[in-house]
């Protein structure tokens, strides 16, 4: 597995991670588009969007943005037929680099519940007192320190 990483700097790359999110959040898991894309969804100082790409194909994204001097990592999603390949954990440690190169020192993410463990085995934490729902689905807020 050798993926491309593209830090989303055009249009063009900014559509191929909507189209993979479009495809995992909204057909798949029957999130409302409304819900899914937002006011992050540009290219701009306020979200850094990443883009993995494997022999030409688009196949995972995720973003991170601003939150209360930590970084949020967002919109984690690899499409159906290339999960289990290493991507979301490749694509996690290119946003946690960048929040590091950001000078930001914690990782927050809200994760699906049933990606907990996932995101466990890379040293997130939950920080959240109970589960909760966004956008219909079960999450739980987790947390990584970015510095040794």
């Amino acid at each position: 597995m050798a993926a491309e990483i593209i830090h989303v700097t055009t249009i063009e790359q900014l559509q191929m991670a909507l189209d993979i999110r479009k495809q995992v959040f909204v057909e798949e898991q029957k999130v409302p588009i409304e819900e899914e894309i937002d006011q992050y969804d540009v290219i701009g100082a306020d979200a850094r969007h990443v883009l993995l790409v494997d022999q030409g194909v688009p196949v995972a994204t995720g973003r991170l943005i601003y939150y209360h001097g930590a970084a949020k990592m967002q919109r984690i999603a690899v499409l159906q037929e290339y999960r289990s390949k290493g991507y979301g954990r490749i694509l996690l440690m290119v946003l946690e680099k960048l929040a590091r190169e950001l000078g930001l020192e914690a990782s927050i993410l809200d994760s699906q519940c049933q990606a907990e463990v996932f995101y466990n085995k890379l040293g997130y934490q939950v920080i959240s007192e109970e589960p909760f729902y966004d956008a219909g689905i079960l999450h739980v807020r987790m947390e990584k320190k970015l510095t040794d």
